[in-house]
């Protein structure tokens, strides 16, 4: 059986495959000549990430995992400055981090096509909000592709960089979680010479400090300069291959769906029997063409709009039709609802109300019996993974701490420390904010060592933070900088699994590893001290006690102290055991010494330890058991025992 990497380097034009949409996208990057690929791995836009790191070299394409998503796109910026085809790809909130360059650099334009390729989350099943990246988009004037299948996602890709080039202006290809992740039917297309050859393509800089030097001056002009090119997009949209008028032209109603929403629309129409209706599909939600939704309103008594999250098109659609004195019924956001992702049952709902019609469920029927069956079933939150490295350093950080200090933590695996029973995350907001925040809230509640007045009599209130080692990299290094320098007095815990793994184990600075080559190792504890901590040790989180102690001697330090707990994330490592067919330790409980204290599952937590209601006796499901051995280091009765010895 062919391997997806294999598929994506077909030269099989004509060719009906199936593929992810991440991995359709990866395709049409290929086919559109792409020459650099610079990201941070962020979901849902992963898979593209890691499609494109499998077959960069094979396709002569530049690829890298950079440390966040500003340095991404500063990367694959440049390179469209060189007149070369470049791509950055991220999650919607990495947006968040790009903004400074996005924005500042629309003015800039570019020689190459430069594409963005971003991932919303709709119903945030993976992320910390559920922002709508077309209304950044629209307040830059970039306009928006947002492809309703995997195939128009990989032709999406083509054309984008097609249309950046031709305006030498930024476009971003907008997915959303379910078609990144959806597999569908895909014809591949010719794939370049150079791309076959895997010949490396390197571009030409042309200095022009009128344009590349974002002072006022320049800026005053890229403004105005913004506004006309979009309106010249927006025409040019008009005879967009991705926009079309549907359905019967007799019609008085009519529906415009954008993106995925148009595919949602088709079966909320097939369902509900409805043949006499006009439908717009937009795969341009930004800008909206006027031309071609003037055509598609001509004759219609009343429109809806469906989309997810923001009305950035029933905005746009409103907007034109009152300057243009249209007296039309325009419904949106009255009957799709604003919050979470699309749904076939909200599309029905949605088109049966504008339509007056009865919906062919009784949903609210289904919704009770929900509740009923909800309430029979038992919770299953998420959890750590057994032997996962971090549960041993938020356990140790409990114990030399005490659960009244303050925790604060960043976005990763980790977060799922605010769980009972480790409850060891107290705030997450945003990438590297562990650090921030905890200086924040140290000087805040203790003052800084810099200050005379810190030393107020009352108990110290102690501050630990967790934040990942990609994390770390990523925004963590500012802000660590801003506490040693402001004299913070926290413990910054660095929980360093020697991967990325919470978005499918991509490499870091930390890791040395790059698609490209060797890259240089950077280790946490040398940045540390380079940057002045009070106190820096590393530790091994699977001996247990020795990391309490290390947390315990941190804390006894006036100032900002880094303790980096170092081990292999437990799920990357068992993954490579299997592959090689090399065993693992296996730990069983000696029933004749358990106490049944519930220890280890009241504080430690192991998914693979359960209480066996019947003997009153904790037991360990063997397919679960990774060996670790920390069951055995915080039973106080030794009843934790290794019946196999393996690698660990």
């Amino acid at each position: 059986m062919a391997k997806v990497t294999d598929i994506v380097l077909w030269d099989k034009p004509g060719e009906k495959v199936i593929l992810l949409g991440n991995q359709a996208i990866a395709r049409g990057a290929l086919e559109a000549n792409i020459a650099v690929y610079a990201a941070y791995p962020g979901t849902p836009s992963s898979e593209l990430t890691d499609t494109m790191a499998m077959v960069a070299k094979k396709a002569g394409v530049y690829m890298e995992y950079s440390t966040n998503e500003k340095v991404a796109f500063e990367t694959a910026l440049s390179a469209a400055w060189s007149g070369l085809r470049a791509m950055t790809a991220m999650k919607h909130v990495g947006l968040n981090v790009a903004a400074d360059t996005f924005m500042s650099a629309v003015g800039m334009g570019v020689e190459g096509g430069f594409v963005i390729m971003v991932a919303d989350d709709p119903s945030m099943w993976s992320s910390q909000n559920e922002q709508d990246t077309r209304v950044y988009a629209k307040f830059a004037n970039v306009p928006v592709l947002e492809p309703s299948d995997p195939m128009e996602a990989k032709e999406m890709t083509k054309y984008a960089f097609e249309l950046s080039e031709k305006f030498k202006h930024f476009v971003i290809l907008r997915t959303t979680t379910r078609t990144s992740h959806a597999r569908g039917d895909i014809v591949l297309g010719e794939l370049p010479e150079e791309i076959k050859q895997a010949k490396r393509k390197f571009g030409n800089f042309k200095k022009d400090p009128s344009r590349f030097v974002d002072i006022p001056a320049n800026s005053r002009r890229f403004h105005p300069q913004i506004l006309e090119k979009i309106e010249k997009i927006r025409e040019e949209l008009n005879e967009c291959p991705f926009n079309w008028i549907e359905g019967d032209e007799s019609a008085k109603v009519g529906i415009i769906a954008p993106g995925l929403a148009y595919s949602y629309v088709k079966e909320a129409l097939h369902w509900l029997g409805v043949e006499n209706v006009k439908v717009l599909k937009l795969g341009t939600p930004f800008p909206v063409p006027y031309g071609l939704l003037e055509k598609f309103l001509d004759g219609l008594e009343k429109v809806l709009i469906v989309e997810e999250l923001e009305p950035v098109v029933e905005e746009q659609v409103k907007t034109w039709a009152y300057d243009k004195g249209l007296n039309i019924p325009i419904h949106g956001k009255d009957l799709v609802p604003r919050v979470y992702e699309m749904t076939t049952r909200r599309a029905v709902e949605a088109v049966a109300k504008f339509l007056g019609l009865e919906t062919p469920i009784n949903f609210e029927e289904l919704d009770e019996k929900y509740k009923k069956v909800q309430a029979m079933v038992p919770p299953r939150p998420p959890s750590l993974c057994p032997a996962c490295p971090h549960r041993n350093t938020f356990y140790a950080i409990k114990k030399a701490a005490t659960p009244r200090a303050i925790f604060p933590s960043d976005i990763g695996c980790y977060t799922l420390g605010v769980l009972p029973p480790l409850k060891a995350v107290d705030t997450t907001v945003a990438m590297g904010g562990s650090i921030g925040v905890a200086h924040g809230l140290s000087i805040a509640l203790n003052g800084s060592v810099a200050e005379d007045e810190h030393k107020t009599g009352k108990e110290k209130k102690v501050i630990v933070a967790t934040i990942g080692d990609s994390t770390f990299f990523h925004t963590g290094l500012p802000a660590l900088a801003n506490a040693i320098y402001n004299r913070s007095n926290v413990l910054i815990v660095v929980v360093d699994n020697l991967v990325t793994a919470m978005t499918g184990d991509q490499p870091n600075p930390g890791t040395g590893d790059t698609p490209h080559g060797p890259g240089k190792q950077i280790k946490i504890e040398e940045v540390a001290k380079a940057l002045g901590a009070d106190f820096v040790e590393v530790v091994d989180p699977y001996d247990i006690k020795a990391t309490v102690e290390t947390m315990k001697r941190a804390l006894q330090v006036e100032g900002v102290s880094v303790v980096v707990t170092r081990r292999v994330c437990a799920l990357h490592r068992i993954g490579e055991l299997r592959r090689a067919r090399i065993q693992w330790p296996l730990y069983q409980v000696n029933e004749e010494k358990c106490t049944g204290c519930k220890i280890c599952i009241n504080a430690y937590g192991c998914p693979a330890i359960y209480w066996d209601a019947e003997t009153g006796k904790a037991k360990i499901d063997e397919l679960m058991c990774w060996g670790c051995g920390g069951c055995a280091q915080i039973c106080p009765f030794d009843a934790f025992e290794k019946v196999r010895e393996g690698e660990i």
